[in-house]
């Protein structure tokens, strides 16, 4: 049998666009612009992290930005991994935050030396939790406003979580290709304690202002309007998230029927549009309210919306 076929084009070939396949920008120039960043992010957490150490000169240097793949992220030490999330890309952000620093502040929080316990615990304390959750929030503060510099305008950069096993978040596959910065902290009486922050390289066009102007949005329709069709019928899930609270293992292990368990419920309870799925509401917070009664039954007064 004979295979030889005369192929004949039945159209011309598209000729695209130049600005379609125009190349992206080189990975030198996006760790360059990411290493610009780092330095204005240097600047600012000297600042802001020594109100949170207790002292008036604190030391902060970073590295030059460099390329690490997800599966030779992890530390050696003990360390809490943080999640982030990034207004302006869909991939998360992640940190490292070296436990025995975090230990050092607590101690010193509580009017010690700035001492740690040895040998080192397995597990991090509640306290080391706060205060994990007060350097995470800096973190996220600052860099967005470091970023934002190059942007235009600042992303918003949240805390989502936190655990000291890294396979416990899955923030990655394994061979994500990441753009890691190394952040050293010194006051100078102790050895510097480090904090890692890495970003996806796939999102590091967008984080630093590279990836080109932004589509135009088409203002909205009278479609677009909540008050009318066909979005004014379509139901949407209200979730108010009353009590929010950790019990130890030992008090779960022994409840029984009949057993009452004392539970704080905050003033300002959160009120979130969305649905939940496993356990986690996947949703936006759209504002708070304060609990009551009407018609006998439980009722929210809304008190503010975001």
């Amino acid at each position: 049998m004979k295979h030889d076929f005369d192929f004949v084009a039945e159209r011309a070939l598209a000729r695209h666009s130049p600005a379609l396949v125009r190349p992206g920008p080189a990975e030198a120039d996006l760790l360059a612009a990411l290493g610009a960043a780092s330095g204005r992010l240097a600047r600012s957490l000297r600042g802001a992290l020594a109100r949170l150490c207790g002292v008036e000169l604190l030391n902060v240097e970073i590295a030059r930005p460099q390329e690490v793949i997800f599966a030779d992220f992890a530390s050696e030490n003990l360390c809490s991994y943080g999640l982030y999330s990034a207004s302006t890309v869909s991939e998360r952000l992640i940190s490292a935050i070296d436990a025995e620093a975090v230990l050092r502040l607590v101690d010193r929080a509580f009017g010690g030396p700035g001492d740690v316990p040895r040998p080192m615990p397995r597990e991090l304390p509640m306290s080391a939790d706060l205060m994990l959750a007060r350097i995470e929030t800096i973190l996220a503060e600052q860099l967005g406003a470091a970023l934002g510099t190059t942007l235009g305008g600042r992303p918003s950069i949240d805390p989502l979580r936190r655990d000291t096993d890294l396979a416990q978040l899955q923030p990655f596959a394994r061979s994500t290709r990441l753009a890691v910065i190394d952040i050293a902290i010194s006051d100078g009486k102790r050895a510097p304690w480090p904090i890692r922050f890495a970003l996806p390289l796939s999102a590091l066009a967008t984080l630093t202002g590279m990836a080109g102007p932004p589509a135009t949005v088409r203002a909205p329709g009278p479609a677009s309007d909540p008050a009318r069709e066909p979005f004014a019928a379509m139901p949407l899930r209200l979730t108010a998230l009353l009590v929010d609270t950790r019990v130890p293992l030992h008090v779960v292990s022994r409840l029984e029927p009949g057993q009452v368990l004392n539970l704080p419920i905050a003033r300002a309870v959160p009120i979130i549009a969305g649905r939940q799925a496993k356990g986690q509401t996947i949703g936006h917070p759209i504002g708070h309210g304060t609990i009551g009664a009407m018609d006998d039954r439980v009722a929210i007064q809304i008190t503010q919306l975001s």
